[in-house]
């Protein structure tokens, strides 16, 4: 496979480009494949096999029977990218794209500070 030599610029606050190059065809940075939808941010909680991974967001929800809120969490399985390099604890940003197999509906952006 060819590497990708160009970056493209996907405008989003908070998140860098990555400085390795990757041959990924499902990197949002060097393949091509489009970041659409919700961006959410989370922390990774358990690297997959290849090129996965579970990342937990976490949010406030408003009971409104009982006036106040609360902390809930769900965890998504994700695409990594070979030139985002990542380990269990750190706090990432992620992107919706189109279905990349029967669970993975996000990959990684990239970390954050």
């Amino acid at each position: 496979m060819p590497a990708y030599k160009t970056i493209k610029n996907l405008q989003i606050p908070r998140v860098k480009p990555p400085e390795n190059v990757c041959s990924d065809p499902n990197c949002p940075w060097h393949g091509s494949l489009k970041v659409r939808g919700v961006l959410l941010e989370g922390i990774i909680k358990k690297l997959g096999s290849k090129r996965s991974a579970v990342v937990e967001h976490r949010y406030l929800f408003y009971d409104r029977k009982y006036k106040r809120y609360e902390w809930r969490r769900n965890r998504k399985v994700v695409h990594v990218p070979d030139c985002i390099e990542l380990k269990v604890g750190d706090s990432v940003m992620i992107g919706e794209t189109r279905p990349l197999s029967k669970t993975i509906r996000f990959v990684v952006l990239g970390k954050l500070e």
